[in-house]
């Protein structure tokens, strides 16, 4: 685990671009890293595997986007991703981490599920998605 720098930004988008029909821009990618927010890599033989953005404000987590290279997926990487960022909110005193999900993001809601997330919500129409607009499930984690 590392950093997220802005000379990462090509292989990010490259991920970023494959996993999702509506992916973040660079210049999103560049705002978070400019201001500072957790952004994080995790690497293997040199190669980014998956990373975290997050935001911390005051006592609370809200975990922008976590994205695992298609390839690389169903092993455990996404999960050790969310585990650090839980270690780290701890370390820094933060009470809780919020993330929105797509409805239809079945596995990551497990995985989610699996770490002891709960469902406090539902924010209609969210997502962009090729039928117009996909619901998201908002997930909590209280840090104890």
């Amino acid at each position: 685990m590392r950093p997220m720098q802005h000379i990462d930004l090509p292989e990010v988008m490259a991920i970023e671009n494959q996993s999702y029909e509506f992916p973040w821009t660079e210049g999103i990618f560049d705002d978070c890293l400019k201001n500072q927010y957790l952004s994080t890599l995790y690497i293997n033989n040199k190669q980014i595997l998956a990373y975290t953005v997050s935001q911390f404000v005051i006592d609370e987590c809200h975990l922008l986007n976590l994205c695992v290279r298609k390839q690389d997926r169903g092993r455990g990487v996404g999960k050790m991703m969310v585990q650090y960022l839980m270690n780290q909110a701890r370390q820094n005193d933060i009470g809780s981490i919020f993330l929105e999900v797509r409805m239809s993001n079945k596995a990551a809601i497990h995985l989610y599920d699996k770490l002891g997330f709960n469902e406090i919500g539902i924010r209609r129409d969210y997502y962009p998605s090729n039928n117009g607009r996909e619901d998201a499930l908002v997930l909590a984690y209280e840090i104890t």
